[in-house]
């Protein structure tokens, strides 16, 4: 196949619109047109459904799509380790984690990560949804469970469990429960037993939920929940490894919390050399040691 006419084609698809991908491709969109009646012409099939909103693939399209996008991905990660300089650690290095971690623990560290790599150019995915490393969504994931795909290489950081806080203050003023069924009186914080979240969480959040709190405030993710509760709003449902940076609060119920939940960084195989890689890994290894360490200073 004509490898010009395969990379003008997956502009297109991605586009969904000749305008926009000759714009990507400093194509006018006659020329960008001419090439994919080429491509069709010397495939003998239909690739793309046109109407008045737009391209929508053919299922001929959709796999020759899928075709293109692996030789991208192959493409950019290629591209990605030739770039890395033997002796500088810089350029584009794409880490995606969930929102609550990535919040809360991460972002406050980059600072440093930063200062040792300042050429060193940072793009933070935060969401729950597990993006494809081997199709290069991401270079480096940090999850909240063990990635089951075979070649990538991972390491687990460290466990956590949710439990319950609140803060002195609140509980200065509206009493400490002694024992869970004293929930009832206060206001419970946490995300939806619905919510996209660890199954360790929401059966803990289930569980509060089932003593029928007198008031509750649900949010879609930890951040949210840690600010109403540092606001003294009620009781909350947080992951324990905010307690070092939040000294202020104060765990309830030293029985009361979730199963544990590993924590893994991983990332392809294929970028095992790469130094951006390597200086975000030993920088995530190194803080984990330290907050480890600072959990067991009183």
């Amino acid at each position: 196949m004509d490898w010009d006419k395969l990379r003008i084609f997956h502009a297109v698809a991605d586009a969904g619109s000749l305008t926009h991908a000759g714009d990507s491709l400093h194509l006018s969109q006659s020329a960008v047109s001419r090439q994919i009646r080429g491509l069709e012409d010397q495939l003998g099939v239909t690739l793309f459904h046109r109407h008045a909103r737009g391209l929508i693939l053919t299922e001929q399209g959709e796999l020759l799509f899928q075709a293109t996008s692996a030789i991208a991905s192959q493409l950019d990660a290629t591209a990605a380790r030739l770039r890395d300089n033997d002796e500088e650690v810089a350029g584009d290095l794409r880490v995606t984690t969930a929102t609550g971690f990535g919040t809360l623990w991460l972002v406050p560290r980059l600072n440093k990560l930063y200062q040792l790599y300042p050429d060193l150019k940072i793009e933070l995915l935060l969401e729950e949804r597990v993006l494809d490393l081997a199709m290069r969504e991401a270079d480096v994931a940090i999850r909240m469970k063990e990635p089951s795909q075979a070649d990538l290489i991972r390491r687990r950081l460290l466990n956590i469990r949710m439990r319950l806080y609140a803060t002195r203050s609140y509980l200065a003023e509206a009493g400490r429960p002694v024992g869970i069924e004293d929930i009832g009186a206060h206001r419970v914080i946490c995300q939806a037993p619905n919510a996209s979240q660890v199954s360790a969480g929401r059966n803990l959040a289930a569980m509060l939920l089932a003593q029928s709190p007198r008031s509750t405030l649900l949010v879609n993710n930890y951040f949210g929940v840690l600010q109403a509760v540092l606001a003294n709003a009620g009781i909350g449902v947080l992951p324990d490894y905010l307690v070092a940076d939040f000294p202020d609060l104060v765990q309830i119920f030293d029985d009361t919390q979730s199963g544990e939940v590993p924590v893994f960084l991983a990332y392809p195989e294929e970028l095992r050399s790469s130094r951006k890689v390597t200086a975000f890994r030993d920088f995530v290894v190194e803080e984990i040691q330290s907050y480890r360490k600072a959990q067991r200073t009183p």
